[in-house]
């Protein structure tokens, strides 16, 4: 879950419709309301996959002449290719005049998504004198010298330290045959990205929406468009039963807010549980103003918009104050895995029935007691198996050796994984691990299980739950915060962050996604919420 999109009160996300007057309280029925686009605007787009905008530059090197009197005129082609082989463009470089070792200006933007393989294929061609006039975009590539062809995926280049790639220019089709020159790839993530503003809010003589209790406020920040609605970007937590509220910073990027100077809308509800949250008031103030405010150490008060019974927008008393702003850099998921960061693989898989590294539970071992946490190659002290290769073989030869037993227990094994990764941190590793864990039963140490989530999720640690079989499942999506729910362990520890994510097979076998991508669309966001939270700078900024 990103910063912004954790509104929690009690363990529940603040989402659903919005009543600007009357009713409201606690105990109100649910009802759809005219936030339902806005909970799935933040569900499509803020809390799950993390899409990054890349710019790519591209260079060549020792191209064929394709010309007599002179040298080539390279022009190059950026395609994606989708998963039935077919090729996709999504853009061209400009035509460089006679140069065998071109490059180009024109970058190429791409967007990068960590949970899917995206592959790439980057065509050369000599473009003929008598197209030089037309825009690029027109040119007919039949019509045009073929110079060669290289592929990669996304993932090669923006993992690289330098994020560039040389890859060898070959026939169409024929990628060991001959080589025809060199194109190198570089990523760069465009700088306003980067940019971004942290602001803490807090606010004074709220008025009471409550009947027995006091409000329990949250904030919504949105974005003007040019169409005259606004589009949610941002939202507080809530906090539970206070009218002078001052909430946790919220980060704001320029890709968000777009301008300092574009206006934004702050509307302040009272979370109910019903979902039917009551607006307190709202005004409009772009990030210019926010920051003026903040100087002036001045507030600026709230609306109450028109109703049926008034026409004319009200001004209350209750005010915003900015408590803190500060603009800086925000370092992306691709600055920390670019630097040398680590993403450690650990895997438990469920020997209470015959589903399919190097943990087992649930399992009978050879002395005749039942684990919930044994090593899968059965060495008594190394619990490591070499690739994917090793924990199948580990796996295999478990399976003649541990009886299937039960029950489903993941206490121990998450236990264990956090201990490896509390040990990473003693030790001041960039390292981040990733506990997969493959079960085909329903959890039934559940409250053992949230205690070990909670108390790992301050932890360099993600945990991916693959559920196999026609089990119910239904208690996994407790321990996946998906629907705003943060863990709770057994003596009141609220979780500090989303770490689980689930994943029934049974849901995407066969379907528009893989099993992999849906396990790994929030690995990135959860990454990026343990280092910020830490303060943790990628290994090669200062």
């Amino acid at each position: 879950m990103g910063n912004c999109f954790s509104d929690v009160k009690g363990g529940q996300q603040a989402i659903g419709g919005s009543v600007r007057a009357g009713g409201g309280g606690h105990g109100g029925s649910a009802a759809s309301g005219p936030n339902d686009a806005v909970d799935y605007f933040f569900r499509a787009k803020g809390e799950h996959a993390l899409f990054m905008p890349i710019e790519l530059s591209l260079s060549a090197s020792k191209l064929r002449d394709r010309d007599i009197t002179s040298k080539s005129d390279p022009m190059a082609v950026i395609f994606t290719k989708r998963r039935n082989g077919k090729l996709e463009e999504i853009g061209r470089t400009e035509v460089i005049m006679n140069s065998l070792d071109p490059s180009w200006i024109q970058k190429i933007n791409v967007t990068y998504q960590f949970e899917i393989v995206q592959h790439l294929v980057f065509q050369v061609y000599d473009v003929d004198t008598k197209y030089h006039n037309l825009p690029v975009k027109m040119l007919n590539l039949e019509d045009q010298d073929f110079l060669g062809e290289a592929s990669c995926v996304v993932s090669e280049i923006v993992t690289k330290r330098e994020r560039s790639l040389t890859l060898n220019l070959h026939s169409r089709g024929r990628p060991g045959f001959k080589h025809l020159g060199t194109l190198t790839v570089r990523a760069e993530e465009p700088v306003a990205s980067r940019n971004t503003v942290e602001i803490t809010f807090r606010c004074s003589a709220l008025e009471n929406k409550d009947l027995l209790s006091k409000s329990d406020p949250f904030l919504r920040i949105s974005r003007t468009v040019e169409t005259g609605g606004s589009v949610p970007i941002c939202k507080t937590e809530v906090v539970n039963n206070n009218l002078n509220p001052i909430w946790k910073p919220v980060q704001l990027t320029m890709q968000q807010f777009v301008s300092k100077e574009n206006p934004l809308v702050i509307e302040c509800f009272d979370f109910n549980d019903s979902g039917n949250h009551q607006l307190i008031g709202k005004l409009q103030k772009s990030v210019a103003e926010l920051e003026t405010l903040y100087q002036s150490k001045s507030g600026a008060k709230f609306i109450s918009p028109s109703s049926g019974f008034r026409r004319h927008e009200k001004v209350l008393k209750s005010q915003i104050i900015v408590e803190v702003y500060v603009e800086k850099q925000l370092y992306s998921f691709l600055d920390y895995i670019s630097s040398g960061f680590e993403l450690n693989f650990m895997v438990a898989v469920d020997f209470t029935d015959r589903c399919f590294p190097a943990w087992g539970f649930g399992g009978r071992t050879p002395d005749c007691s039942v684990s919930h946490c044994f090593n899968l190659n059965g060495s008594p002290s190394e619990f490591e198996v070499e690739g994917v290769d090793g924990m199948m073989a580990a796996y295999t030869s478990a399976l003649h050796n541990v009886a299937l037993a039960g029950p489903t227990l993941f206490g121990q094994v998450i236990n264990k994984a956090a201990d490896i990764a509390r040990g990473s941190v003693s030790c001041n590793y960039a390292k981040y691990y990733i506990l997969l864990i493959i079960t085909d039963g329903v959890v039934t140490d559940l409250q053992e299980t949230m205690d070990s989530v909670v108390r790992a999720s301050d932890l360099p640690l993600s945990i991916l739950i693959v559920g196999v079989g026609n089990a119910n499942f239904k208690e996994m999506e407790i321990l996946d915060a998906d629907n705003g729910r943060r863990l709770e362990s057994s003596t009141g520890r609220i979780a500090t962050r989303d770490i689980v994510q689930f994943v029934p097979m049974r849901e995407v076998h066969g379907g528009e996604i893989s099993v992999v991508r849906a396990l790994l669309e929030e690995l990135p966001s959860q990454f990026l919420s343990y280092v910020r939270s830490k303060d943790i700078k990628p290994l090669n900024m200062s």
